[in-house]
């Protein structure tokens, strides 16, 4: 049994949800998004929340009971208080800039590095050290955190490239002589 798909989810004031044989429509205050309605689960709204079930026993619907549960509250959040990742640049020289929507990146290469803002996602540079990507939606502000993140990744000696806020580095000693 799924610890997660047992989860009732509340929904708040000002968010409506739309289920349909294909997927759910979730919008809200912020915006509005969708998932797939997986065909082993039953989703049910009734009273002010949401109960997600398997059909029937089969482990495939077990297998999805938990995950629609997930992306139905991960939407919920989404279109109420938004995600948010915030990004550190450590290194002599590296900074990031915005160039309108755009961010520019100096990371130590022979060349800048631009990157273009997806839809959906806002990127906003504070400090030349400090990254700030927010958004409706979990997967994308994760995916473009990660991105900006591979174009230089911590090294474990110095501590130098982009990494995560919360992130800890573990650092490595290093030659002997």
């Amino acid at each position: 049994m799924s610890r997660i798909g047992k989860k009732i989810i509340d929904i708040p004031d000002g968010v409506n949800i739309i289920i349909s044989d294909s997927n759910i429509i979730t919008s809200g205050p912020k915006g509005e998004l969708s998932c797939e309605n997986f065909s082993g689960t039953t989703v049910v709204q009734k009273d002010g929340q949401i109960t997600v079930a398997p059909i029937d026993d089969s482990q495939a619907s077990i297998q999805y009971w938990g995950i629609q549960r997930t992306l139905l509250n991960n939407n919920i959040i989404g279109v109420t208080e938004g995600y948010k990742k915030t990004l550190e640049i450590n290194g002599v020289g590296y900074k990031a800039q915005m160039k309108g929507s755009n961010i520019q990146l100096s990371l130590g290469f022979s060349h800048d590095i631009n990157y273009e803002t997806p839809k959906g996602i806002k990127i906003e540079a504070t400090t030349p050290t400090e990254i700030i990507i927010s958004g409706i939606d979990k997967q994308k502000v994760g995916q473009v955190a990660a991105e900006l993140r591979s174009y230089r990744p911590p090294e474990p000696y110095k501590g130098k490239g982009v990494k995560y806020k919360d992130e800890f580095i573990f650092r490595k000693e290093g030659k002997k002589k």
